[in-house]
């Protein structure tokens, strides 16, 4: 199978490796990057692959089986709605938009093609979530009648000390991360819809008055600054998040952020992030509440407990770490190798992550504006 990468960044090389370990025929063949010298002077076994400045031309001069889009994340919108009309099996990295406008017009051009389109969330995938969906499902907790979600994010400073720290690439943390909750939620809903949303975001900790563009090397508070990429790396024997001042003027990003989902039946989901925690403080859990029963998982600790209401019993199950993003991952990369050839359909349909985007669109203008939103298409 021959794939076209279009942006060549870790998630892309990363879901690369898990796609050659289900199929090692598997192999690119061409890559558009805005950073194609740099790319091949770090990997020499890329020597016979195709570079690009465009990805149009990529596409009309290979015979592509599959594409992979991994560019930064204000770009996925625009670059998706150029190439579906393709045809090409695509494996579309999240958040598939950080804009209403640009959201829009890739439902429009997704609405009059049928391109397969692997959107990368692999947390519906996890195992965990597969079991949870197994046993609401069941009947075993009843209907699910109301969700509490947290995400207590430990490894938070990528979003400040990072290029991430650039709202205008990332959206805001909502597009970033609740993306992938809201969209494992819904998953486990089923056909429920979402009708209205409020939310909050606050930025209280990852603020401050240090000079725009300063870097830790550049500070003379370098070896006392608890998020020093120095101290870090030194004293917590960590990778740094990144090499910028999380306490500059021109940090962006919220640092916490909740939000009410209220949905067709009546029935609501309550979620909450955070990106201050640290260590084994993070947890990324959520509650399923239903008449017979509660359920709840966390990522973290790969367990389910099931609290049955009527009698003194609970159910516990431990699933085994089963790789990166949970065992996810390995999921969607056996999935989108499925797709390319023909033989399944997509476990993360580009539908799932319209949906997614767009309820998270919705609660960052919930947040600006201090106002319900109606979670529609406009």
């Amino acid at each position: 199978m021959k794939m076209g990468v279009i942006g060549y960044g870790r998630r892309i090389r990363n879901m690369l490796a898990e796609i050659r370990k289900v199929d090692p025929d598997c192999r690119v063949v061409a890559i558009t990057d805005v950073r194609n010298d740099e790319i091949l002077a770090a990997d020499p076994s890329l020597k016979d692959v195709a570079f690009y400045e465009d990805y149009r031309l990529m596409l009309t001069e290979n015979r592509l089986d599959g594409l992979l889009i991994g560019t930064r994340c204000s770009m996925h919108a625009a670059i998706a709605a150029d190439v579906l009309p393709y045809g090409i099996p695509l494996f579309l990295e999240k958040p598939v938009a950080t804009r209403m406008e640009d959201l829009i017009r890739l439902k429009s051009v997704a609405d009059s093609t049928n391109t397969p389109v692997v959107v990368s969330f692999p947390l519906r995938t996890a195992p965990i979530v597969q079991l949870a969906k197994e046993i609401v499902d069941s009947g075993r907790i009843g209907t699910v009648e109301h969700v509490q979600a947290i995400n207590n994010v430990p490894y938070g400073g990528v979003y400040y000390h990072h290029w991430y720290r650039d709202e205008n690439e990332t959206g805001g943390l909502f597009l970033q991360k609740a993306t992938h909750d809201f969209d494992y939620i819904q998953y486990l809903l089923g056909d429920r819809k979402p009708v209205r949303i409020c939310a909050v975001t606050s930025k209280q900790i990852f603020k401050g008055n240090k000079p725009a563009g300063l870097k830790c090397r550049d500070c003379d508070e370098r070896d006392t600054c608890p998020e020093s990429m120095y101290r870090v790396e030194r004293a917590a024997h960590e990778t740094p998040a990144g090499e910028y001042c999380c306490f500059a003027v021109d940090t962006g990003n919220e640092d916490s952020g909740s939000a009410i989902i209220q949905y067709d039946t009546g029935m609501h989901v309550s979620y909450s992030q955070n990106f201050v925690v640290r260590h084994r403080a993070g947890t990324r859990s959520c509650r399923l509440i239903g008449f017979r029963g509660t359920l709840e998982f966390d990522f973290y600790t790969n367990r389910i407990t099931v609290h049955l209401h009527h009698s003194k019993r609970v159910e516990t199950h431990q699933i085994g770490d089963d790789g990166e993003h949970f065992g996810g991952d390995a999921v969607l990369a056996r999935n989108f190798v499925e797709v390319m050839k023909g033989t399944a359909a997509s476990l993360s349909p580009l539908q799932a992550g319209m949906d997614s985007a767009l309820l998270c669109l919705k609660a960052r203008e919930s947040a600006r504006t201090h106002t319900f939103q109606e979670v529609k298409w406009d």
